[in-house]
């Protein structure tokens, strides 16, 4: 990013709930190698129906909020949903993987992106870090 405190990530998949799932995957590889942590604790949330955006917005939101409140962050994640979404997800202390670039902050609304075309989902979201 032309901004030295910017990260992008982009995910896609074949549906809303598997993009947002890799979309979680992609924000947490920007900073930590989960590699071979194996997960030591459940979580999970609802984020309430909305704009596709708004929700991809609020799952991550509740990632970089778990890391800087609970110092965890998830190893897998699960997501359904019918107009809001059920994210529930395997989680690891950060003192169980190698961190390997700066942690993100919050998510940006310059920028994102979350939209359906003729092969599936897709999303781009700018992290601060």
């Amino acid at each position: 990013m032309p901004h030295t405190a910017d990260v992008r990530v982009e995910a896609w998949a074949p549906t809303r709930e598997e993009c947002v799932a890799e979309a979680v995957a992609a924000l947490v590889e920007c900073f930590a190698d989960p590699g071979g942590a194996a997960p030591t604790g459940t979580g999970g949330f609802d984020v309430p129906a909305g704009r596709d955006e708004d929700l991809l917005v609020g799952v991550l939101d509740e990632v970089v909020f778990r890391l800087e409140t609970e110092g965890t962050l998830p190893v897998a994640t699960e997501v359904s949903g019918d107009g809001g979404l059920r994210v529930r997800w395997r989680t690891v202390g950060t003192d169980a993987v190698e961190l390997v670039g700066a942690v993100p902050k919050a998510v940006s609304l310059h920028g994102l992106r979350f939209d359906r075309d003729a092969t599936g989902w897709s999303c781009a979201v700018t992290l601060d870090v």
